[in-house]
């Protein structure tokens, strides 16, 4: 068992490509977006095990020796094993959590509890921790968050128990895990998102883990080799949605219009792969002319989301006020409001970033300038983090 502080962060994701049309079998193209969730480990010998969310206004402490004592026959001795609902509805009885509720701080200690007890049961007793997450991802925007949070405490309660090892050397301020480790935190990761979305794709903690840019299409995920990072807008119109109505109504829209909408469909697909060819060009050595490609890849698929019925008003005022400043944008996500990203070329004036900043902030929308493409699970040294992040996690 580690005795030191360990402290970690995961990506949230984007759709730079591809939502709604995925879910016809077309390619869609995820990228990690480098607003992350921190977490903060350390280990103690008080008997209590500890979970402070602050961006939730949560923390519950549970004592060690009564979870010891539980019956924890219901998890299953198979790695990584897949939650059942049985499962969920006796670790809701152990949280205290009523049997008809499932608020999101709900699930949130839900899914902790069952990757702790899972994690950590092979140990001859179970560890005594106290665990504090942060996140810069705001929670509900469909930017990942919830994968983020299991991908970060899979990559944790695994390290902590020395299911994998510690990658950080001395003299590092970062390090990453090996790929066979990255693929056993992606397969608990996966199994904490069951426990808080029930059926989840698996893009979103996939995205989280191995970082950069992922493809997906009819279940396959694969990644992309060296993805460039690319510098963006991240525009959160707070506009909410029901990502179940969006989907269904693009549905009816092909059900009623199938010569119209199937080819719409086709085309989001093919804006897909030609983006994916871009930025494999771009690994190597990229070009102005290729972000001048992107641009328009967005502008049309826009265009396309618009015509499946998913834009939105506040949408359109984020594109026109980008545009205003010589930007291009586009939905991300179910769309319906939510959020949307511009894209930012290397060739830009300072200023006319910060007056487009400016001018979103000023529709009542949230605006962060960041980046895509970003490394996926990472281990800090505690000691080289600063700012909100150290603050946030009660100092380091």
């Amino acid at each position: 068992m580690l005795s030191g502080v360990l402290v970690v962060s995961a990506p949230g994701k984007v759709i730079l490509h591809g939502e709604h049309a995925v879910v016809h079998g077309k390619v869609a193209l995820a990228v990690a977006l480098n607003l992350r969730t921190f977490l903060r480990l350390q280990p103690h010998s008080n008997g209590k095990v500890t979970l402070n969310l602050p961006n939730i206004g949560t923390k519950q402490t549970w004592d060690v020796n009564s979870l010891q004592l539980l019956d924890t026959s219901f998890l299953e001795q198979d790695d990584a094993p897949a939650p059942t609902t049985e499962q969920v509805e006796k670790l809701k009885e152990v949280a205290g959590i009523p049997q008809n509720r499932a608020v999101p701080e709900h699930l949130a200690v839900l899914a902790f509890l069952y990757l702790y007890l899972s994690i950590c049961r092979k140990q001859r007793a179970l560890p005594s921790l106290d665990i504090t997450v942060w996140s810069e991802l705001p929670p509900g925007a469909g930017l990942g968050s919830s994968a983020a949070y299991s991908v970060c405490l899979a990559a944790a309660l695994l390290t902590v128990c020395e299911d994998i090892s510690n990658p950080l050397k001395d003299g590092d301020n970062i390090s990453r895990w090996p790929k066979e480790d990255l693929e056993l935190i992606n397969q608990w990761a996966f199994c904490g998102e069951r426990v808080i979305h029930g059926n989840p794709s698996g893009v979103d903690n996939a995205v989280s883990t191995w970082g950069g840019a992922l493809r997906y299409q009819q279940g396959k995920i694969s990644s992309l080799n060296r993805p460039p990072a690319l510098q963006i807008l991240l525009t959160n119109t707070k506009v909410p949605r029901s990502t179940k109505a969006l989907v269904a109504g693009v549905r009816n829209r092909l059900i009623k219009f199938p010569e119209i909408v199937g080819p719409l469909l086709a085309s989001i697909d093919a804006i897909s792969r030609e983006c994916e060819r871009v930025l494999g060009e771009m690994a190597a050595a990229p070009a102005l002319e290729q972000y001048l490609v992107l641009e328009e890849l967005i502008d049309m698929n826009q265009c396309h989301l618009n015509a499946l019925g998913v834009g939105h008003t506040s949408l359109d005022q984020l594109c026109r006020v980008a545009a205003a400043h010589g930007l291009h944008s586009k939905l991300t996500g179910a769309g319906g409001g939510g959020c949307g990203i511009t894209l930012l070329r290397p060739d830009l004036e300072r200023a006319e970033v910060e007056a487009a900043k400016q001018a979103l902030t000023g529709c009542g929308f949230n605006c962060w300038e960041t980046s895509i493409g970003a490394p996926g699970i990472s281990i800090h040294l505690a000691t080289s983090l600063h700012g909100p992040v150290c603050q946030a996690l009660g100092g380091l």
